[in-house]
């Protein structure tokens, strides 16, 4: 088992990552302080992994909230039916939750921790594998609003991550896609070895063979940890976490949430923001080459939907969480393994590009 530490003073929690181990009923018990227990999860993941989950908590108190699937459902109108189901079921501060799926569940249930009698426990199951890598980490919780992805949301950190790689097993190929995206970003913002790794290791990855994997989604979580134990509420370096995703919410608000997966939409804003870097000068040719085939070898896309206009992601970037004193700050790579966020973008550029 591979252990990791988020190094928050009192809030500080480890990530466990090994495959099966929902078999492991101490990785999961030793986190939780109360008898009581409700697990929230959704349509698609319930099935595959709840009798399991339930096995492991054997001897305590535990329900289940099932919300139906999709990033569409990800809104205060889920937040507010757990809030009632938690209401009739009298939990109290003391009882924990258990947030078992991806990064919707993973969310809602961290923002509904956070809120619920001023704050209870949680603890993140995540499934697939982008909320593996970025989502169930750092403690950004957060619903979404027809106005902007995760505008509504607090920073609230769970008690313990346990990552099975056994999951992926289930996760469709377009989910799996959707999860290299952010992997990917890791590479282009932080570690240029990784993004060489990711190069050389493709079919590895691809094939869902078990060393790269846990290699993978380790060194994922490692970038994270580190950069959330520096700034826990993104005031500085952690933004640019954010890579990618200015333009990449814009397409899943404009699109309809569900329509684009997350982890597509964060792609093609990878590539964009790339494109911008290029005619800065931060980035030259061959790197923005490397980048947009990496993540066109794990079959995402690279292209913004043909039928949105620069005036469309105009209008929804300005309502996106790093518009500070009226202006508008993207995270932009300079060259691999470097970015910074940045208000220096002119029209003109962005015209060009968003064209």
């Amino acid at each position: 088992m591979s252990t990791l530490t988020v190094e928050l003073d009192e809030r500080s929690y480890p990530i466990f990552i090994e495959s099966n181990l929902f078999t492991q009923p101490n990785a999961l018990t030793a986190h939780i302080k109360s008898k009581k227990v409700v697990i929230i999860s959704n349509e698609v993941v319930a099935p595959l992994y709840l009798d399991v989950i339930d096995n492991a908590l054997a001897g305590f108190n535990v329900s289940h909230i099932i919300l139906p699937d999709g990033e569409q459902h990800k809104n205060l109108q889920s937040f507010e039916v757990v809030i009632s189901k938690l209401l009739s079921m009298s939990a109290s501060r003391d009882t924990t939750l258990i947030a078992l799926g991806g990064g919707v569940i993973g969310d809602l249930t961290g923002f509904v921790a956070a809120c619920y009698q001023r704050g209870m426990p949680f603890i993140q199951i995540p499934t697939t594998l982008l909320s593996q890598v970025d989502s169930s980490v750092g403690g950004k919780t957060a619903v979404n609003h027809p106005l902007g992805k995760n505008m509504i949301g607090a920073f609230y950190q769970p008690k313990a991550v346990l990552i099975d790689i056994s999951s992926l097993s289930t996760l469709p190929a377009r989910e799996f896609s959707a999860g290299m995206a952010e992997v990917i970003k890791y590479g282009v913002i932080y570690d240029y070895n990784f993004f060489v790794w990711l190069e050389e290791n493709q079919q590895a990855i691809k094939q869902q063979d078990t060393a790269a994997l846990s290699y993978m989604i380790k060194r994922c979580c490692e970038i994270k940890a580190e950069i959330v134990a520096i700034d826990e509420r993104e005031s500085g370096l952690r933004a640019i976490l954010n890579l990618g995703h200015t333009f990449g919410h814009a397409i899943e608000a404009e699109q309809g949430y569900g329509n684009w997966l997350h982890g597509e939409a964060v792609s093609t804003g990878i590539v964009l923001a790339s494109a911008v870097a290029t005619k800065k000068d931060w980035l030259n040719a061959s790197e923005f080459s490397r980048i947009e085939s990496l993540l066109q070898a794990f079959d995402l896309p690279t292209l913004a939907p043909s039928d949105m206009t620069y005036d469309d992601f105009i209008q929804h970037m300005r309502h996106d969480k790093k518009v500070f004193d009226g202006q508008l700050f993207f995270v932009i790579p300079k060259g691999i393994g470097k970015a910074v966020v940045t208000n220096d973008i002119t029209d003109e550029i962005l015209h060009t590009v968003l064209s």
